[in-house]
């Protein structure tokens, strides 16, 4: 199919049949601009459940900059669909779409699904902005993840706007090492929680997609003020529980502590026993469990270290201020 410049055209590529002989499609709007320029694609759900990324691709495509775009736009809200349709992170031979790239013709349903979306998507793309969250019961701040050695993926990271940048080492079988691999430059979005919209995280989403295109020439620069650094971190931790039972935390996300800082209190249901969980190194909390039920191993709280912890607060309390301060192209609350 082709799609002429000035035009923008969605189309369904088949996948599979359900076993009730449902079609499953991969589903891409194309944007193409009257300009030439990249090729950029942005994916939702890949984790299924991980459904900010689609709300924030469904705003990406009203954005009134894409009338002058420059370059081409592939804008695929759902990758998973199966695990989507079933409000699962997996496909439905519970197979990890995340760790099944570049995938195979002929393999797994993962396998071809993983194959399909980098021959008709990754192929023609020379950057992407995968979407992501926390997991079920799990909220991520918003932040960027990305293999920092790469001067140009450092610049978009830092174009993106998020409040934290992790420099994030590439992982087997994932979208983003696949990609990569195959010359397309990409940064992961992460923000919010798997099956929960969050409206701080969309904004900053959309926000950070539409900077990236900025950076790349595909959209105009805009009249915007300065938004403050990004931070990055090198390095995370987890906090984990020290026994089974009930959790009463004492930090949030976006916190900054110093070592030693109490995060939470695990305590028996009875209140007999109970144990302080320490932060082990200091830094910003990035990812926190939102179920106070909790097993002994469980990751409590996420911490990426940071070397200017005062400047980092500073650049997410005025993140939270920007906000307030910036309207998006519809960007009503949700609830």
């Amino acid at each position: 199919m082709e799609i002429a410049p000035g035009e923008r055209r969605r189309i369904d590529i088949p996948v599979s049949l359900l076993s009730n002989h449902t079609g499953m499609n991969l589903s891409v709007e194309v944007v193409h601009g009257r300009k030439q320029g990249p090729v950029l694609f942005v994916s939702g759900a890949v984790h299924g459940d991980e459904i900010i990324g689609v709300e924030i691709v469904r705003r990406l495509r009203r954005e009134p900059a894409l009338r002058n775009l420059a370059g081409t736009l592939l804008l695929v809200p759902v990758v998973n669909a199966f695990g989507f349709v079933g409000l699962s992170r997996y496909l439905p031979d519970r197979r990890d779409l995340n760790r099944s790239f570049p995938g195979s013709q002929s393999g797994s349903l993962a396998a071809q699904l993983a194959h399909l979306f980098m021959k008709e998507i990754v192929g023609r793309s020379g950057y992407g902005v995968d979407l992501h969250s926390g997991a079920v019961h799990r909220a991520n701040l918003p932040q960027i993840r990305a293999k920092l050695d790469e001067e140009k993926i450092r610049e978009l990271a830092s174009a993106f706007g998020a409040p934290i940048v992790l420099n994030a080492q590439l992982r087997d079988g994932s979208l983003r090492q696949a990609a990569q691999e195959r010359g397309c430059l990409m940064l992961l979005y992460e923000a919010g929680e798997a099956l929960r919209f969050d409206e701080k995280s969309v904004r900053i989403g959309v926000r950070g997609v539409l900077n990236v295109m900025r950076s790349l020439g595909m959209i105009a620069a805009g009249r915007t003020r300065p938004q403050n650094g990004a931070v990055f971190s090198n390095r995370t931790s987890w906090a984990r529980a020290p026994m089974g039972g009930v959790m009463r935390a004492r930090k949030s996300l976006g916190d900054i502590v110093e070592e030693g800082d109490i995060l939470a209190i695990v305590a028996d249901p009875f209140g007999v026993t109970e144990i302080e969980i320490a932060a082990g190194a200091g830094g910003v909390i990035i990812g926190k469990t939102n179920i106070p039920v909790v097993n002994r191993g469980d990751a409590l709280f996420h911490i990426a270290e940071v070397v200017d912890a005062a400047y980092a607060g500073e650049v997410i309390d005025g993140m939270e201020t920007d906000l307030e301060d910036r309207a998006l192209p519809d960007a009503i609350g949700i609830i």
